[in-house]
């Protein structure tokens, strides 16, 4: 393993990624992933020319400006939309609306965004949740907390693999490209939970950044990669595959804002009254195709870019609405989805596992401020609805036979003969599957339900249909996933583990009888 960067001298991550995207090539997004990259002559003037601008007369400031940072990244084009570029001005919908002067100041070398929310430059700045645990030691002096949710990764981080690695199981014992203490690396600890495997069952390569993540993929030196444009890293690698990405892992990289608790404390209103309107601005932007057209030249025009790349940065996205942070704040009782606390409190423990993270951090409690989301307009209105459970229709055939991305055994028992959960089995589904399950919210399950070769052989098929039946009951009753996500599959004895098919000892047996939670692809 390389030596423990400090948090303070991380990686420049987001810069270095994104220059790749923009500089090295163009994508856009087609249903969900990535598409071929565009062609350069083809390129669009950054101004936005499609939809014209409208710039507002400049706004003095006299110590009143809101001071935002932001990367060059999708997730800005809410705020950039609805204040009508980086600036303070007249024609600013905060201005307008809620009486904020509101600056975007685009930062995007890591360091110094910490260093320009320390300095006070910034009142709020950009994080990301799952990873946040890794630099809570240097930014702990100033009481740091969230006060929204931006949005989740779709799409906009995948593993590349090599010929013959055609599930995460397969990764045991090969060399993974990867940035350390980034979403990244979350995403790679999360694949190798969902396959039954530890971080020590595969040698991680740490690399700078997701760019020299590709080349070494491409230069042969690692057998998988985790990147930001999966079909850049996939050419000139004959065989070479998307073994996952954040399209079906879909919630478990989160991006906030974050601010000094004494400040926020100091500017509830003020804070209340950014949040309402970039809330505002999502909902326009989520719900008509006009809006966010809009938003993608204004955010084009202000971070030197093509609309093209604009699109595809916020394509890669789901930007958060009001029901979201509701149910990412866990104000919201009925939500059994991955909440802030659950990701940032198991991600955490991960980091602390692999020595990234300090034992001593700060608890969720004490890192979130809901202010905010609790005190919204938008939650009298009822407005702005929570995505929610993926919905899932009916398996085909095809899907029922899908090769898995993932394979997880879990060693649920049941009395003999029997096909009814204990709490102990059901406590194992939720510690052993329920998180994999959450965080890869669009991947259809096919539980597999397994017997020793004990009593009937017919019978067994039954039983073991009827256990895995159970288990996928107890997920929709518990975590109200959709019941058309489930495959139901009973092998009864016909599928032993390997080296047990004479079931000739008691330690076989039990290896057997067996429940495996099977992730299907994209």
């Amino acid at each position: 393993m390389a030596t423990r960067l400090t948090p303070f001298s991380r990686l420049l991550i987001v810069v270095l990624i994104l220059a790749a995207i923009i500089f090295g090539g163009r994508y856009l997004i087609n249903k969900g992933t990535f598409g071929d990259i565009m062609n350069s002559d083809k390129k669009e003037a950054t101004d936005g020319t499609d939809t014209k601008i409208t710039e507002g007369k400049a706004l003095p400031d006299n110590g009143d400006v809101l001071n935002v940072q932001f990367f060059t990244f999708g997730n800005a084009a809410p705020g950039l939309y609805f204040n009508n570029g980086t600036e303070p001005n007249e024609n600013s919908r905060f201005f307008k609306d809620y009486g904020l002067k509101v600056k975007f100041h685009i930062i995007d070398d890591f360091d110094a965004s910490r260093q320009a929310f320390k300095g006070d430059v910034v009142q709020l700045f950009n994080n990301e949740t799952s990873a946040m645990a890794t630099e809570m030691e240097g930014l702990a002096p100033f009481n740091p907390q969230v006060v929204m949710q931006l949005d989740w990764s779709r799409g906009a981080d995948a593993v590349v693999a090599k010929r013959g690695i055609n599930k995460i199981n397969d990764l045991k014992g090969k060399k993974i490209a990867v940035t350390y203490y980034t979403p990244s690396q979350t995403l790679l600890l999360f694949m190798l939970e969902a396959a039954n495997l530890k971080p020590s069952d595969v040698t991680m390569v740490e690399v700078p950044t997701t760019a020299e993540a590709e080349t070494a993929f491409k230069s042969g030196k690692v057998d998988a990669a985790v990147v930001w444009d999966p079909q850049a890293s996939l050419r000139d690698v004959p065989g070479s595959k998307v073994l996952q990405s954040t399209v079906t892992a879909s919630n478990i990289i989160a991006d906030v804002l974050m601010g000094k608790k004494a400040w926020i404390d100091a500017n509830k209103d003020k804070v209340t009254k950014f949040y309402n309107g970039w809330m505002k601005a999502v909902a326009e932007i989520n719900s008509n195709e006009s809006n966010r057209a809009k938003a993608a030249s204004i955010m084009a025009a202000n971070l030197q870019m093509s609309k093209e790349d604009a699109l595809g940065m916020m394509g890669a996205l789901r930007l958060t609405n009001h029901g979201d942070n509701v149910n990412f704040f866990g104000l919201n009782n009925s939500y059994r989805g991955i909440t802030g606390e659950a990701l940032y409190t198991k991600m955490g423990n991960k980091y602390e596992s692999l020595g990234f993270a300090p034992a001593n951090r700060p608890n969720w409690r004490a890192l979130s401020n809901s202010y905010a989301v609790a005190n919204s307009e938008l939650t009298a209105t009822g407005t702005s609805e929570g995505e929610g459970n993926s919905k899932f229709t009916p398996a085909t055939s095809d899907q029922k036979k899908a090769p898995a991305v993932a394979i997880k055994t879990v060693s649920i028992t049941f009395p003999t003969g029997s096909y009814k959960l204990d709490e102990n089995s059901k406590s194992l589904i939720d510690l052993q599957f329920a998180d994999v399950a959450r965080g890869f919210a669009n991947a259809r399950v096919r539980i597999e339900g397994n017997t020793d070769n004990v009593g009937d052989k017919l019978k067994n098929i039954e039983l073991s249909r009827k256990r895995a039946e159970s288990v996928a009951q107890y997920l929709q009753s518990t975590y109200s996933m959709d019941y058309n996500r489930f495959i139901i599959i009973g092998n009864g004895q016909d599928k032993p583990v390997e080296g047990c098919e004479s079931n000739s000892t008691a330690d076989c047996k039990a290896k057997n009888r067996r429940t495996e939670f099977q992730l299907i692809g994209e």
